[in-house]
């Protein structure tokens, strides 16, 4: 009780505490603290007792009761070959630290003997590779060697794996062509497209191998400039060439009409011979034959050839719209008469088209706005509530940068409620003097049955925790009071050697002493009417008789290559 006692004062003493970096998780093992909450007062994030916190020189402390840590692993033996000792080591961590049972049982030493005594160590180094270049300064090379130790006789092979050395060489390194700079586009090899010839208009520039000049005094030569120094392109944005129009063979004379002033007998001829194109001259002269004419006849109009395409109106399609470009025609080829009136061009005179052939424009990613919070996910103590958001609002996309910053941020909510703290055993007490269980009988060095006890306690429960698991305060068992009597005894050989005390630091032994056997034979191997199996309780003073001449009772020894004290 004195234990709980202290315990809840230690949670309730401060009312303000100093702000820490709270966890989620304490590592038993580890001594670690894993999934940061954030900051909070050292009393709220105690009030979880699985939680811990950062203290201010930056060690992990456990909000629960004093608990030890498992023991460690045994470490490597202190010595590659012959008398060493090894160590294992446990942590007692929690509030009230000093409160672990046996607090000075931080720390075992045992005897071990190095392994490592034929130990091969390193083997012969290999061959150096070949110099990291062929040509000029600067270059090197390495050779490595491998331990051909065990793993764990690794630590007898000191010293670098690895070594390097400049390897310079004598020879200039080639110098490899590179291009200059492309020319201007040369003018097109024609101001339109002939659609009467095969051939297009082109246009050309041109670039020299000269920055630098391939070497032709090195061995070997430097590379030629990859590739073409002219390149040529047709010039297909020409607009085409006009085609002027030429007679046809007059047709036979025509009977007499009247569609606009006097009636005339008319001859035709026909314009196709060739047709005009792209904007050329029509036949020069009359198509008709025919008498005198009050009224000129209508002019219909006629189109022009379509204008090269414009420039698209952006450089990249964004992702609203995708840019366009535009060409232009007029109805000038001929153009309609007026008096009388001729027929107008029909279709438009402005053609619009999609810029396809562009890259997408990048689109840099955009942040949602953030979700609310989630609940608070605890009912006691604090607990983390989260709120995210996405890279979405656009995402990032064709080349674009992601979202700046996190996507997610973490608050801490506070219940103000402790969490309940389940009580742990203690340590079983020792065995109570064997004793008679009914009246005072005297039962010590008599074949008479007896009873002893031991206790432990459930410590550190509090806020409503679970009890410690089972229902048993008390221990017993049945036994005989063998303490301090006399009896027969055979000599059986040697203890197991104890641990090296101190475990740390010079003077470190370990004992160990011959066991005599005491003859047990007259007792009953069972006591009661449950035939409940019988324990000897205490030392008794067993005759064994004198050892062989030489032998020892008692060894002692010392542990040598012991770790200073830390």
């Amino acid at each position: 009780m004195e234990v709980l006692l202290v315990l809840v004062l230690l949670l309730v003493s401060v009312e303000h505490s100093e702000c820490v970096r709270c966890f989620a998780r304490f590592d038993l093992n580890s001594g670690r603290c894993n999934e940061e909450l954030g900051e909070v007062d050292e009393d709220d994030c105690c009030q979880n007792p699985h939680y811990g916190y950062e203290t201010t020189d930056g060690a992990c402390q456990s909000c629960g009761p004093p608990t030890w840590s498992s023991w460690s692993s045994w470490s490597q033996c202190t010595v590659l070959c012959g008398d060493g000792v090894r160590q294992r080591r446990r942590t007692c961590y929690g509030i009230g630290e000093s409160e672990c049972e046996l607090p000075k049982d931080k720390l075992q030493t045992e005897v071990c003997s190095g392994v490592c005594c034929d130990a091969e160590g390193w083997g012969l180094w290999l061959a150096w590779s070949p110099c990291s270049v062929t040509c000029g300064g600067g270059g090197v090379r390495k050779r490595v060697r491998e331990c051909a130790s065990s793993p764990e006789c690794r630590s007898a092979c000191t010293g670098p794996s690895e070594e390097t050395e400049n390897c310079p060489t004598q020879n200039p390194c080639p110098v490899h062509g590179g291009w200059s700079s492309w020319s201007d586009w040369s003018q097109c090899s024609g101001s339109c497209i002939d659609d009467q010839r095969s051939d297009v208009p082109s246009k050309q520039r041109h670039r020299s191998c000269t920055k630098p000049v391939p070497s032709s005094d090195t061995v070997p030569h430097g590379d030629s400039c990859p590739g073409d120094g002219v390149q040529v392109v047709s010039c297909s944005e020409l607009p085409n060439c006009p085609v002027d129009g030429n007679w046809g063979p007059w047709a036979p004379p025509g009977p007499c009409t009247v569609t606009c002033g006097e009636g005339l007998r008319v001859s035709l001829r026909t314009c196709n011979n060739p047709t005009p194109k792209y904007g050329g001259r029509f036949c020069d002269g009359s198509n008709a034959q025919t008498s005198v004419c009050q009224s000129p006849c209508p002019v219909d109009g006629f189109w022009s050839g379509w204008s090269s395409w414009g420039e698209c109106s952006g450089s990249c399609i964004p992702q609203s719209s995708i840019p366009t470009r535009t060409r232009h025609r007029s109805c000038n080829n001929p153009v309609p008469s007026s008096s009388p009136p001729g027929r107008a061009c029909s279709g438009d005179n402005q053609q619009k088209e999609n810029c396809n052939h562009l890259p997408y424009c990048a689109v840099d990613g955009v942040w949602s706005s953030w979700s609310p919070f989630t609940p608070c996910p605890v009912t006691c103590g604090v607990g983390p509530q989260v709120s995210v958001r996405r890279c979405d609002g656009p995402a990032p996309s064709h080349g674009g940068r992601p979202c700046p910053g996190e996507g997610r941020r973490i608050s801490i909510c506070t219940t103000s409620v402790h969490c309940p703290v389940d009580g742990v055993w203690s340590q079983w007490t020792t065995w109570k003097p064997c004793k008679f269980p009914f009246g005072k009988r005297e039962i010590n060095c008599r074949q008479l049955g007896g009873l002893q006890t031991r206790e432990r306690e459930c410590l550190h429960r509090a806020h409503n925790g679970t009890i410690c698991s089972g229902d048993s305060l008390t221990d017993r068992r049945v036994c005989y009071d063998v303490d301090k009597c006399y009896m027969k005894g055979t000599w059986e050989g040697w203890e197991q050697w104890s641990l090296c005390n101190p475990s740390c630091g010079a003077n470190t032994k370990r004992v160990r002493k011959r066991i005599c056997k005491p003859d047990y034979s007259g007792y009953s191997s069972t006591i009661g009417r449950q035939k409940e199996i019988a324990t000897f309780f205490g030392t008794p003073r067993a005759d064994c008789g004198n050892l062989p001449e030489g032998e020892k009772k008692y060894e002692v020894e010392s542990c040598v290559n012991v770790p200073p004290c830390t």
